[in-house]
């Protein structure tokens, strides 16, 4: 007799008068043949899905992975260094350096200068004792020589340098592969001679106030977008469609520019001879020797970067806009309220979903900018994004670079899980 489940389903009775067993046409179980159905649906899902996987394994989470672990990995040192990063190894922090020390050490520069890796060796030492790369290529060169023992009064007569405890200090650091020594560096801290965390000295911190600036300027020109987004993307989702069309056209047209372009373009009109100066001048608002100075600081990264960002704020709060009904604030008005109550209890609330989006937006994206605060920003309006492409294309200091990424990237997935707990992700709305 057919299951009424599958029409070319059997029913089995065992001849011990079992209970009845369904069975497909074939005669296999109907539980084992729907598992196989249902294993061969996943598989063909998995294998429609598995090129993007791949791709995004291959552009996304191994280089990611990579950065992370050149953030605390370097052996430039410790690759070419062995006999002395195994005294380091054998004796224990705050050690004096011996004769065997000052032995190890000579022998290693040798091997390193007669087999060109001692430009390696003293790049990875310049990166924590700066000037260090010159002390270690010169005195290279002369323990191609040979140095007589005593190794200790033969190496700091070549250089008085080699006898500086900051120097033994930086050299045990360096000594093995993995070290922290980078992400502390990034945040203003190093070691001192007890192996303490310690702040740098005031005139060498750098990273903290970059990254301070960083956050402080993507703040601002998240709420700057918002300002000037708000009531443009109210009137796309308000005018006829013909008029709200030809805005949203203005609103996409820096899409079709480079960015190059636009903030090249904002150079010319913010120098002190430009447009913008020009007419203020024209209108008497400044003087031809009061000129104001609106490019090469923080004013001018402000300026362009929220010009780009704009329509990343305007299209999540038109996507919003467009789907809430007016009769609602209209009920609010024939109530009693008024225009600003009737804004601020019944329509603004209903925009925060798109507002959320466009703020994480713009500001995840101001966060990581790079070429308008390098062209706009001067010394003043630089980002942390600057530093970190300076260390990869000018000092080489891969390490020190991811290290900053990597906090950074830390930062904005923190910023990530605050909006989620706030706002929540299943209410982003981007489009």
């Amino acid at each position: 007799m057919a299951s009424a489940l599958d029409p070319h389903a059997a029913v089995v009775a065992g001849a011990s008068g079992a209970s009845p067993r369904l069975t497909t046409a074939d005669g296999q179980p109907l539980a084992r043949a729907l598992a196989r159905a249902s294993a061969r649906a996943r598989r063909r899902a998995f294998l429609l899905v598995a090129p993007l996987l791949l791709f995004v394994v291959v552009t996304f989470v191994i280089p990611i992975g990579q950065m992370l672990h050149r953030s605390i990995y370097n052996d430039g040192f410790a690759a070419n260094m062995p006999q002395i990063s195994a005294w380091f190894a054998e004796n224990p922090s705050g050690t004096q350096p011996d004769e065997a020390a000052f032995a190890a050490l000579a022998a290693d520069l040798k091997t390193a200068a007669d087999i060109r890796t001692i430009g390696i060796v003293g790049t990875r030492m310049n990166y924590d004792v700066p000037g260090t790369r010159s002390l270690f290529t010169s005195t290279g060169r002369k323990a191609r020589a040979g140095f007589e023992p005593p190794f200790r009064e033969a190496l700091i007569e070549a250089d008085e340098d080699w006898g500086d405890p900051t120097l033994w200090r930086a050299m045990r650091s360096a000594s093995t592969a993995y070290t922290a020594n980078f992400y502390l560096a990034a945040v203003d801290r190093t070691r001192d001679d007890q192996n303490s965390i310690v702040q740098v000295p005031e005139r060498q911190q750098v990273y903290v106030m970059l990254f301070q600036r960083t956050f402080w300027l993507s703040l601002v020109i998240t709420g700057l977008t918002f300002l000037l987004g708000f009531p443009i993307a109210h009137l796309l989702a308000t005018l006829p469609m013909r008029k709200s069309n030809l805005l949203m056209i203005l609103v996409l047209l820096p899409f079709w520019t480079s960015l190059l372009v636009r903030t090249t373009a904002w150079m010319v009109l913010l120098q002190q001879q430009g447009v913008v100066n020009d007419i203020l001048v024209w209108l008497g608002v400044v003087g031809q020797d009061g000129r104001l100075k609106l490019i090469y600081n923080q004013v001018g990264t402000i300026i362009a970067m929220t010009h780009i960002l704009l329509p990343f704020m305007i299209l999540p709060l038109y996507s919003v806009m467009r789907t809430i009904n007016p009769s609602y604030v209209r009920a609010a008005r024939s109530l009693g309220a008024s225009s600003w109550t009737a804004f601020r209890r019944v329509y603004f609330p209903q925009t925060l979903p798109g507002l959320g989006a466009g703020a994480l937006l713009v500001f995840i994206l101001a966060v990581g900018y790079y070429i308008t605060p390098a062209l706009v920003g001067g010394s003043s309006g630089q980002l942390i994004s600057n530093m970190i492409a300076m260390h990869m294309t000018e000092t080489l200091n891969w390490s020190m670079a991811a290290a900053l990424a990597a906090i950074l990237l830390a930062s904005v997935l923190v910023l990530y899980w605050i909006y989620d707990r706030l706002v929540g992700i299943d209410n982003l709305k981007l489009g």
